[in-house]
This record gives structure tokens, sequence and C-alpha cells, in this order.
């Protein structure tokens, strides 16, 4: 990626803009670039200063590269954000993806921002800490796409040059904090996902790299220490929200506490967990 030494001279284009993690990145870095170019295909506020308002269908190839124009580079977070069926991952996650980046290539955009998510991961056992080195293991066709949207990534950068930043993002919530056991592990703070995507968006120069998306918890099972040199501190911890969300003593699913995909892991499962390693 080109070196940009001052971040007011960078244009970015955030893809699914009217998503909760999208409104959280406009409302966190508006101002902070040359141009925030908001992208969904749901209606968004008007533009403030600074800003654009971009229509995009990312099924659609001829609206994603308009919306590419004179980026330097790209959040994608749109397509369907948790689980649903193949009918519907299929023409957003795995082919709206596929357009973000081959039209970011032919805009000759140098950086994309991937959101993946933990889901991409989540049937690893939930004792083990997980880094970036550890294996996909996908808990749901959602989680699937999330893997191919990786792979995708480190083809286009090995390929093609681009720098990409895949972020398996934890727990995001609007209202912004954790509401059940597992989420002390895995949440992430409205400030700290805004400053991974700052650190991911400003960083001089990284070919490919994935990142956990998580705050500070005292719980984390995520290790970003491979990942050091984007900058990336987190400064928010799920703990202060511990002893009111364990007063409640709310059971977790036995099949879901065994795993860090949590919850999405028993839909549908009809295996034996002793058969998972």
């Amino acid at each position: 990626m080109t070196c940009f030494t001052k971040p007011e001279d960078l244009r970015v284009l955030i893809t699914g803009a009217a998503g909760n993690i999208g409104k959280c990145l406009r409302d966190q870095l508006r101002g902070r670039y040359a141009l925030l170019r908001l992208a969904d295909i749901a209606e968004q506020e008007p533009a403030q200063a600074g800003e654009e308002i971009c229509a995009i269908d990312v099924r659609d190839m001829s609206s994603v590269e308009r919306c590419m124009e004179g980026i330097d580079c790209v959040v994608h977070l749109a397509g369907i954000p948790g689980v649903d069926t193949w009918e519907k991952i299929l023409p957003m996650n795995i082919d709206g993806c596929y357009n973000v980046f081959e039209a970011a290539r032919r805009q000759n955009v140098p950086r994309v921002i991937f959101a993946s998510s933990n889901h991409a991961v989540g049937y690893h056992r939930r004792e083990k800490f997980l880094d970036n080195t550890v294996q996909p293991r996908p808990d749901s066709l959602y989680g699937v796409s999330k893997v191919f949207g990786e792979a995708l990534g480190r083809m286009y950068a090995d390929k093609y040059g681009m720098s990409v930043a895949c972020l398996r993002i934890g727990t995001f919530r609007t209202p912004d904090h954790p509401s059940e056991a597992r989420q002390l592990l895995t949440w992430i703070s409205h400030k700290d996902m805004a400053e991974l995507a700052r650190c991911c968006i400003e960083h001089e120069s990284y070919h490919f790299a994935v990142a956990y998306g998580v705050s500070n918890n005292l719980r984390n099972r995520w290790d970003n220490s491979n990942v050091k040199f984007l900058g990336y501190q987190p400064q928010d911890d799920s703990e202060v929200f511990a002893a009111e969300i364990l007063a409640r003593n709310i059971p977790e699913d036995p099949i879901a506490a065994q795993f860090h995909g949590g919850f999405y892991c028993p839909l549908e499962f009809v295996g034996t967990t002793d058969r998972i390693s």
C-alpha cells in the first residue's frame, strides 16, 4: 500500500455503513480523513462535512466499482451479519465479498479491511487460546463465508499485492455492553472497534494480517500478539459488567459452553462433541 503519512490524505470507503458497526465507525472516524464514503443498500442519514453517501449493492459489480473510484482503503462490512440460509449467504457474503475485492483490484484500491468473525474459528475448544495461526474451524455457514473472505483476502494480497487485514470480530453490541457470560470473553466496545479499524486503515505498510476484534477483557482468550505491529491497544474491559451478568446465573447451553463460537455451535448440531478435538 502507498505510504500515507497523514490520515487527512486518505479517502476511505465503508461498505455496510448503515449497519451497527458501520454507524459506529462513521461516528467515531468522522472528520479524520479527506473523505469518508459511506455505502449501503439501505437508506442513510444525509452526508456531513467530509462525507459522501453512496448507494451500493454488493451483489452488483458495477455498483461496487462505482463506489470504489478514487478510494485508498475499503472497510468491507456489508453482508449477512449472522446465521442464515445458504440462499441468503451465498449472494451477499460469497459473491458480494468477491465483488468487493475484485472491484478494489480493478480500481487500484491498495488496501481492503475485511470484517471477518470469530465464527470462522468457532469450533475450537474454548479452553484453547487462539491466535492468528489456528486453522479455520467455522461453526456455521456464516462462519464458512468468513473463512472464504479471509482466504480470498490472502489471495488478493499474495497475487495482486493488495494490503489486506481480516478482523475476526467478537461481540459488538448496541447498546454498548455485554449481556451474557460468554460475552465477558468476546466483547468489543464501540471505542475499541473504531480504534482497531483506525489502526488497520492508517498503518504504513502491511501485506496480510488477521486480528481479533476484542477489547482488553480480563477473560479474553484471543491472542493478538502476532499483530502487535498494527498498534491496536484496546482500552475497555468487560469485567466491569461481570458481577451484574454473573448474578443472573443463566446457564449456558452445554454444547455452546465447550467452544469459542458459543450459541452458534449447537444450532442444527447432530454430532458428538467428543469427536471435536
